[in-house]
């Protein structure tokens, strides 16, 4: 089986520019063990790690990095890191790193209306100074404000093929970090915009475009639930696509998984799921968090 997983970036994320040791070590492990009698390509979040490169270049003027720079240098780092880690729990394992680029529109909309959040939350007069020095743009929660940039549509993988060809060989592929390196077509080739997209958008459209039987995006939660958070929560277990649309979703957490396994089953996929990084195994199997195909018949939630 051919099988895409997208790893959070907060699964990686210690609260510094490195990523945490004993969690990449556990990711390294759920990784190995898919990697059993299927062909594995990972994919990971970046947004803890590239916003907290972004603060570090500002403290340094004359140095600042594009997003797309930042991101480039945050997918390099942490698919060394996964590869060192892997080879560390199986030195037989294949694993090979590849800097992703992700094909967007330079007329997306999504440039003049920034919602794609990066980095840590800072306190107002933090924010405050940032967004005045350096024009960027911030989310308020209650009394924490995080900063938010553009996040386009993904249209197309550069190295899809590359990516293709190396799965094919039983290669680990380990890409498409934080949704991969935005880029427009230029006069002359590709170039680099001021942009984060969507991890899970991007994995849903690598993992079509690579024809993939399963997408699986692991979080820290076990599955999608209605009312999450409230007494009234319900996990929800099974579904089609057209199913799991009837329900509303937050954008900045669990709508973009919910849209994400969407698309990647309505593009051909056999099915997608969506739980806990510790449960991959199961999840894999069906026996845990939430399946979306396109089995015939009634929602089968339970």
């Amino acid at each position: 089986m051919d099988v895409v997983i997208g790893l959070g970036g907060n699964a990686l994320a210690s609260g510094t520019a490195a990523v945490d040791p004993v969690s990449l070590g556990f990711a390294a492990s759920v990784i190995a063990d898919t990697a059993v009698g299927n062909r594995v390509v990972v994919t990971h979040g970046n947004g803890p790690q590239v916003g907290l490169l972004a603060i570090r270049d500002a403290s340094n003027p004359g140095s600042v990095s594009g997003l797309d720079v930042l991101g480039a240098e945050t997918e390099a780092m942490i698919g060394y890191l996964l590869s060192t880690a892997l080879s560390q729990v199986d030195e037989d394992l294949d694993v090979v790193s590849v800097l992703t680029r992700v094909i967007v529109e330079a007329t997306d909309p999504a440039f003049e209306h920034p919602t794609k959040p990066i980095g840590p939350w800072v306190d107002q007069r933090t924010a405050t100074g940032q967004a005045t020095q350096l024009g960027w743009s911030f989310i308020q929660d209650g009394t924490r404000f995080r900063r938010v940039v553009a996040s386009p549509e993904p249209q197309a993988v550069v190295e899809a093929r590359a990516i293709e060809v190396l799965m094919s060989s039983r290669f680990v592929v380990v890409c498409d970090g934080g949704g991969g390196i935005p880029v427009i077509k230029g006069d002359k080739g590709w170039i680099g915009v001021e942009a984060v997209i969507d991890k899970d958008l991007s994995s849903a459209l690598l993992a079509a475009s690579l024809g993939a039987d399963a997408l699986l995006l692991l979080t820290d939660v076990d599955g999608v639930y209605t009312g999450f958070g409230t007494p009234e929560q319900q996990l929800l277990r099974h579904g089609r696509p057209q199913d799991l649309r009837e329900y509303s979703f937050e954008a900045g957490s669990m709508g973009p998984k919910v849209e994400a396994a969407c698309r990647f089953v309505e593009a051909g996929g056999q099915f997608a799921a969506i739980g806990a990084l510790t449960q991959a195994s199961e999840l894999l199997k069906g026996a845990v968090g939430t399946r979306v195909d396109c089995t015939v018949g009634s929602p089968a939630w339970w």
